[in-house]
């Protein structure tokens, strides 16, 4: 009873501390260029009730549409009025949830090893980094454990019902991001392949019993796709671009120019990353309890929970899924996520097997303190990518990421727009070539009367404030002193003494007209020039 007590205290303190490192102070990191096209896209499904699936571009719907949860409970019902904690509670409780999902483990890997594997995913630096990321990419993950979870149950229990959830689950991963299918692929190969290495032992049920739960299994699928990818009825022909969507992503995986990187790009953003004078970032201590817990599972002579299907099918599905996105040229941060979730599965098993085979006392005290050195330096990184380092290039799992002064740049337009008469009607024009302005969208969402331009528009009056990119500078310049009539003809201030960065390397020219710098400093201005 003591036992059992101490052990979901633990799961409820592993449950708390996931909480607190996934939901706090979540609106303090600048928005991602993804986040905020994604916030705009939610921001119409608020407002207008529409959302059509694009197979070109914007993953799926499920992201959207769980975001009407925490929005209509915040009585957030336009896109002016969202704000970052919004939008990003909603990965952050889908990682909270893959935290909790992963005890559930517990009777086919052994309560320990699922309540470390639960502490790994709780204090990984990449683990709470995403889930802090406004990105489909942790629903993705726990859509993923819910749908081993839901297979594992169905051949324990042979209950169809577990079959219907298996298909739902898969129905919300195809409804998620179209990588699901590497994730499903290499699924089916490894519950396969950790049938056959359980030699047969698993008992598959009769074959009606079996044939009911695939039928079961792919009408809960058939239906969740359909309903997310028609937006419930409005949208039909989401459906056929659901399926058509796959002709563009397998070009892209193949032939994009951009986000290519070498086959070790994950294993080294895990393993050792260390920029300048930044920290050095690893989580090579995982890997290596993985590592231990691959070789406690290939031991035929282990009498513990490792001898059963379920680890023997980690193993297989966090190596095939290592080796696909390794092997795939186009690679992003955040994918990792889906096949480091197996390393993690399998580090809570070495963890938990150290412990198991070692006898002596001092011996085990010495593993204990190392294991908790282990999760101290964890934190310690978590804090630091959330905190010092959340949007700096020195964090491994920072990527093109929107620099800090986006921040310096709201604060002073809000503080300009304050003290003239038009207030939030002030007309803004942002020129960025190549239309290289977002996240900007996502922070001026409050201006009504913003536009937005890849070049200097010479048939358009200037703005009383133009941000640009400083490659259409002299343009500017000659529109509005050689081109411009006379009397359309003004001078223009800069709003900063500074440099200002939109990201790493580009930067942005702001400018005032006098007009409206004079109402600013007569009605109180802030510094000027900080």
């Amino acid at each position: 009873m003591r036992r059992n007590a101490h052990y979901y205290i633990a799961c409820a303190a592993v449950i708390i501390l996931a909480t607190w490192l996934r939901v706090h102070n979540l609106d303090l990191r600048p928005m991602h260029t993804d986040e905020a096209v994604h916030a705009v896209k939610f921001g119409e499904l608020l407002e207008k009730g529409d959302y059509f699936y694009d197979y070109d571009e914007y993953h799926g719907p499920t992201l959207n549409y769980f975001t009407l949860l925490p929005a209509w409970l915040s009585n957030h019902n336009s896109y002016a009025d969202l704000n970052e904690t919004v939008l990003r509670i909603v990965p952050a409780m889908f990682g909270l949830f893959l935290c909790a999902g992963l005890l559930f483990l517990a009777p086919g890997l052994g309560r320990m090893a699922a309540l470390f594997s639960a502490l790994f995913a709780a204090v990984s630096p990449a683990m709470v980094f995403y889930s802090r990321y406004y990105i489909q990419e942790m629903l993705l993950v726990f859509f993923t454990l819910c749908t081993i979870l839901a297979f594992f149950y169905f051949f324990q229990t042979r209950k169809v019902v577990q079959a219907g959830f298996a298909g739902l689950c898969l129905g919300l991963m195809n409804a998620t991001k179209e990588t699901w299918i590497i994730s499903v692929a290499v699924f089916f190969i490894a519950l396969m392949s950790a049938i056959i290495w359980h030699q047969g032992r698993i008992q598959l049920q009769n074959k009606r019993t079996l044939w009911r739960g695939a039928g079961i299994a792919f009408v809960a699928f058939a239906l969740i796709s359909v309903l997310f990818f028609s937006s419930f009825g409005k949208n039909p022909i989401g459906i056929w671009h659901s399926v058509y969507t796959y002709f563009t992503y397998f070009d892209r995986a193949a032939n994009n120019s951009i986000h290519i990187h070498p086959w070790y790009f994950y294993l080294k953003l895990l393993t050792y990353f260390k920029i300048g004078e930044g920290p050095l970032w690893t989580e090579a201590a995982v890997l290596t309890a993985a590592i231990i817990g691959i070789i406690a599972i290939i031991n035929k002579n282990n009498k513990a929970h490792t001898d059963g299907i379920l680890p023997k099918f980690f193993v297989v599905y966090a190596l095939l899924m290592l080796a696909v996105y390794s092997l795939i040229p186009y690679k992003t941060p955040w994918n990792l996520l889906s096949f480091y979730l197996g390393f993690i599965l399998l580090a809570g098993i070495g963890v938990a097997e150290l412990f198991r085979m070692i006898s002596k006392h001092r011996t085990k005290t010495a593993v204990g303190f190392i294991f908790f050195f282990v999760i101290v330096h964890l934190l310690w990184q978590t804090f630091l990518g959330n905190g010092k380092y959340d949007a700096h290039p020195a964090n491994p799992y920072v990527y093109a990421h929107t620099h800090p002064d986006i921040f310096k740049i709201v604060d002073r337009l809000q503080d300009i727009s304050s003290k003239q008469p038009e207030k939030n009607n002030l007309y803004i024009q942002v020129m960025c070539s190549g239309k290289d302005y977002w996240p900007l969208p996502w922070y001026l969402r409050q201006y009504t009367q913003v536009g937005w331009w890849s070049h200097v528009p010479a048939r358009q009056k200037l703005a009383p404030i133009v941000i640009l990119t400083p490659d259409l500078e002299a343009d500017f310049v000659e529109h509005n002193y050689e081109l411009s009539p006379p009397g359309h003809r003004y001078l223009y201030i800069p709003l900063f003494e500074e440099m200002m960065y939109l990201r790493p390397g580009i930067e942005l020219r702001c400018y005032i007209r006098k007009k409206e710098w004079d109402v600013w400093q007569r009605t109180g201005a802030e510094q000027a020039f900080p």
